[in-house]
């Protein structure tokens, strides 16, 4: 059985010092604020610092990892005689996952005694990060690169990814509400939610009234959908504010006995277009 790496990119929302830690090497979608030409990556600046300026008027602008980018560092694992196994952030919301699946093209022709597999998640943020996870257990466990692959091309379908937002401003800059929308929407106090649908698009599922409730609303889905509602993996994320993460995981806790996993930050990705106080969670499901 030949030795494989496990790849990914900043999509996960996992930070760099975890993924280090299980082994699993990345590249950066970068972005910039407003009109400035200096680009960062999510290792430049923290999320606090990021979303301070979101708060201040910053309009933040992302950009998917090139085809270059990716043949150089899918190069050097290949030289080392390992396969790759790429698991990428949906190719709904970004060309990232594309330029991997070019990158790889290009590589097979130069080392054909070499695998590199593709894996389009079709998620986002730690929907992602969560399929990543549940792939590399399987990986350590045992399975080769085609059952790995397989694994996580079965799983993707089931990774429920429900999202809430709390102005409703940074929706509008993105297209998905109208001003008149944002402005009445955000003066009465309602909140979106908001689903990862099969296609990898972020999408609106339901408004409601008031913070506490949409976030109860992402519990609620929870309780409808989760395979193991009191065992498994289950990962939230949030834009700078963990008071709610937490709000929401002990919700998870009292109602379900479910203990959440993992608390990480909503990236640049997600958060250039959801803006501060977006709030996610992510889980096994009967379904999407």
């Amino acid at each position: 059985m030949s030795n494989y790496v496990i790849f990914t990119d900043s999509g996960c929302d996992i930070k760099p010092e975890l993924l280090k830690a299980w082994g699993v090497p990345f590249k950066s979608l970068n972005f910039r604020f407003n009109d400035s030409e200096k680009e960062y990556s999510n290792e430049d600046m923290n999320s606090s610092e990021f979303y301070a300026k979101m708060r201040e008027g910053a309009i933040a602008k992302t950009s998917a990892v090139n085809v270059e980018t990716f043949v150089s560092a899918f190069e050097e694992i290949l030289k080392n005689g390992n396969d790759i196994l790429y698991i990428g952030f949906s190719s709904g919301l970004s060309t990232t996952y594309n330029s991997a699946r070019l990158a790889a093209q290009q590589l097979a022709e130069k080392y054909p005694e070499r695998k590199i597999i593709t894996v389009d998640t079709l998620a986002a943020s730690a929907g992602q990060g969560l399929i990543l996870k549940l792939t590399l257990d399987k990986k350590n466990e045992g399975a080769t690169l085609e059952e790995a692959a397989a694994f996580a091309e079965d799983i993707k379908f089931k990774i429920s990814i429900w999202f809430t937002v709390d102005d409703l401003v940074y929706l509008k800059r993105g297209g998905r509400v109208s001003p008149t929308a944002a402005f009445f929407g955000n003066m009465l106090g309602i909140k979106p939610v908001l689903r990862m649908d099969d296609e990898g698009h972020l999408i609106p599922y339901s408004k409601v009234r008031g913070r506490k409730t949409s976030i109860s609303a992402l519990a609620d889905k929870y309780g409808e959908l989760a395979t193991n509602l009191d065992s498994g993996d289950i990962f939230i994320s949030h834009g700078d504010c963990i008071t709610d993460a937490q709000y929401l995981a002990d919700l998870l806790k009292t109602r379900y006995n479910a203990n959440v996993t993992l608390i990480t930050d909503v990236g640049t990705v997600i958060g250039a277009h959801s803006g501060p106080g977006t709030l996610a969670l992510f889980f096994v499901g009967k379904e999407r």
